[in-house]
């Protein structure tokens, strides 16, 4: 019987000037949809997860183009609860060489951002769920949504489904002491824990010793003893981070840890030349969760997840579009990009 994942969070409309064009200059946006939680989601059903996106979208065409962006490629749409007044909107102008990448929300108001406890009706949506993944975007919405990520974490735990965290810290919703007070409480009820280099830092104060991202930086030691900091304060079963050494906007080094209570494993480094980043993170998550409900080992489960994810920095727009054969592909050894004919 396939294993049935739950998302939970805020699905956006994504505006991007064509190509490298930045927000000053260009004339005309690119409209996809994406956003942390829903990205997971996609990824999963792409590779033939049964996997079920909750959020809160508006009755209008703009709603309803958002839940068929995530139809389209096999993730259930049914328990998404419609109402309020408009989707939240993100523009992302690309960076290239030494300009770096920029993000502007317009999200205030959205459907999800006013929806309280009564909008969800957990027992349904976890009725023969096997995971919950949200992250930390999620509560950094508003009060009233920390208020319903923690319901659905209690009534997760209380029905023995696993939940995963990606901590994802955004320091344009919310600031470092609030994530810290909020996450610190729901990090109670999380088994597998998901961050990339710096959140561990600007959520819970716990630095990797020796690593300094804005010069590309990273300290394998420092991070082990970061996911072993991280079991011992909250009791999770497994923290992955990701690492990420950047050379430019264009260039990054791309790796990751993961932490099962006893082991680190450390996963192969590639070079990538990056399309897009965004979704980045997410599809490392997506990667993991899918490793861990298919019983990979430890070190399968690393890999399987970087190349899930490396895969995606070279795919525009938020969603990965690969396949479970493609990524295992790369895990193989073969980075070579020839042309498959």
């Amino acid at each position: 019987m396939s294993k049935r994942v739950i998302t939970f969070g805020e699905i956006m409309l994504r505006l991007a000037p064509e190509g490298y064009s930045r927000f000053v200059q260009t004339e005309q946006y690119n409209a996809t949809y994406g956003g942390g939680e829903a990205n997971v989601a996609v990824s999963l059903a792409n590779f033939g997860m049964d996997v079920s996106f909750v959020t809160k979208l508006p009755t209008n065409e703009i709603g309803q183009a958002g839940v068929n962006s995530l139809r389209k490629y096999g993730v259930d749409t049914s328990l998404i609860t419609r109402g309020g007044d408009r989707v939240g909107i993100y523009f992302l102008e690309k960076g290239a060489s030494q300009r770096p990448s920029k993000v502007i929300y317009d999200r205030a108001g959205s459907s999800i951002q006013t929806a309280t406890s009564d909008d969800f009706n957990w027992e349904k949506i976890f009725e023969d769920a096997d995971w919950f993944h949200f992250t930390g975007i999620t509560p950094a919405l508003g009060d009233n949504i920390a208020a319903v990520c923690l319901d659905a974490c209690k009534y997760a735990k209380e029905k023995g489904i696993t939940v995963s965290c990606d901590l994802n810290y955004r320091n344009k919703l919310w600031s470092k002491a609030k994530a810290n007070q909020v996450m610190s409480e729901l990090c109670q009820y999380v088994d597998v824990c998901i961050a990339n280099e710096e959140d561990a830092h600007d959520v819970f104060g716990i630095k990797a010793a020796d690593t300094d991202v804005t010069t590309g930086k990273v300290n394998h030691d420092g991070y082990k003893d970061v996911a072993c900091q991280l079991t011992k304060k909250f009791g999770f079963n497994k923290v992955a981070i990701t690492l990420r050494e950047s050379v430019s906007a264009n260039d990054n080094y791309w790796a990751a840890m993961l932490y099962d209570g006893k082991d680190h494993y450390f996963s192969k480094k590639y070079l990538m030349h990056i399309v897009d980043r965004v979704g980045g993170g997410d599809s490392f998550g997506a990667g993991l969760i899918y490793a861990t409900l298919n019983d990979y080992a430890p070190q399968e489960a690393i890999e399987f997840a970087v190349a899930a994810s490396c895969l995606k920095h070279s795919i525009e727009g938020d969603f990965n579009h690969v396949s479970v054969a493609e990524v295992l592909k790369l895990a193989g050894g073969d980075a070579s990009g020839r042309v498959q004919r």
